[in-house]
């Protein structure tokens, strides 16, 4: 076991501050990385603020982060897949039971006592509970390590490891692809990943947002049209014209104006995730046997799926570049939408406090 420098906040109302965490050493399975950048995710700001206490409430000390890009530093006396120097990633996940059957083979985010990246109780015992990428280093289990293709700018592709799986699994799901008329409601972290996504698969895009200053960012990002939502007009005129919606909001908003946007089949699918149920009106659904659904994140295997078209097609996501020391400021302001589109903190900040 070792000290490594991170950030963590102490409670629920205490600001993040730099602070030191054991780390396990490398067992025979594991993989020791420095970490180089980690992408800022709301949900770091839900956690660490306490506000799901009602479904994971948060122990502390909490070291968030779980959009991780670094190097290979050692590996395991039984590790194959992965060598020193090798560029990698760590998403949500970091360690499962693999000694059972489960039911969704590749779907781990879905199995019982999965651990995740921070804030999951810790199966070796190096600390109550896992501490996540604000970090100088972290050792994970390989087979929750990811490849990055070396052709990815590493603080863009921190992002892919939350953001870029969110948005992705759902289209792949919808089997978004040439032919198909995609929606993308709100242009942020998650819906300018879903604009770079489905313009990559051939999909005819539209984004829905309610600010006209982002029309122009849509179409740099790849959208075919923009569609303002609080222009009753606008929004009548595209009624019935969708095969698949992703609504990538987390306010509260009204669905139903969106399921009428859905043609026979049409589905709407959820990975923004508002406080307050959302009324549904039955008969939008009925009439045209639409469908709405959730998704979250994706398993092991289809993140890495996800890397390697993002490799292919030279995805990464927008971000801004930040040291450590202004994470804090960083939450206020991705609070206010104060960022195109994502913060990817530089931890050389870190390893040089």
């Amino acid at each position: 076991m070792y000290q490594a420098k991170a950030f963590s906040a102490a409670s629920a109302t205490a600001p993040l501050a730099q602070d030191s965490i054991p780390r396990r050493d490398t067992t025979d399975r594991d993989v020791a990385i420095d970490i180089l950048f980690c992408g800022v995710c709301h949900s770091d700001l839900h956690q660490v603020r306490n506000e799901w206490e009602s479904v994971m409430p948060t122990v502390y000390p909490c070291v968030p982060g779980h959009e991780i890009i670094g190097r290979v530093t050692a590996v395991g006396t039984g590790v194959s897949k992965y060598k020193i120097g090798d560029l990698v990633g760590v998403g949500c996940m970091v360690d499962a039971d693999h000694s059972c059957q489960h039911d969704h083979e590749h779907e781990e985010q879905f199995w019982p006592g999965t651990a995740f990246t921070y804030n999951s109780p810790d199966k070796h015992g190096t600390a109550p509970v896992t501490y996540g990428g604000y970090s100088e280093s972290i050792v994970v289990d390989e087979r929750f390590v990811l490849k990055v293709p070396e052709n990815l700018d590493p603080a863009g592709a921190a992002p892919l490891l939350c953001a870029g799986i969110t948005t992705y699994s759902p289209l792949r799901r919808a089997k978004v692809g040439p032919g198909v008329k995609m929606g993308v409601v709100g242009l942020g972290g998650l819906g300018h990943m879903a604009v770079k996504l489905g313009h990559a698969m051939g999909a005819e895009v539209t984004v829905f947002t309610r600010s006209k200053s982002k029309v122009e960012d849509a179409k740099e990002l790849g959208a075919d049209d923009v569609v303002i939502s609080t222009d009753p007009e606008a929004m009548k005129a595209v009624a019935g014209k969708f095969d698949f919606i992703l609504d990538c909001v987390a306010a509260e908003h009204d669905l139903n104006e969106y399921i009428a946007l859905l043609g026979v089949n049409g589905n709407l699918t959820l990975v923004g995730a508002p406080e307050q149920p959302l009324p549904i009106k039955a008969f939008g659904l009925l009439f045209g046997n639409k469908s709405i659904s959730g998704s979250i994140i994706g398993g092991i295997k289809q993140t890495q799926e996800m890397l390697d078209f993002c490799g292919e097609h030279s995805i990464t996501a927008d971000v801004e570049v930040i040291p450590i020391q202004q994470i804090n400021e960083a939450y206020e302001r991705m609070l206010k939408s104060d960022v195109k589109y994502r913060f990817s903190i530089d931890m050389n900040s870190l390893k040089q406090a």
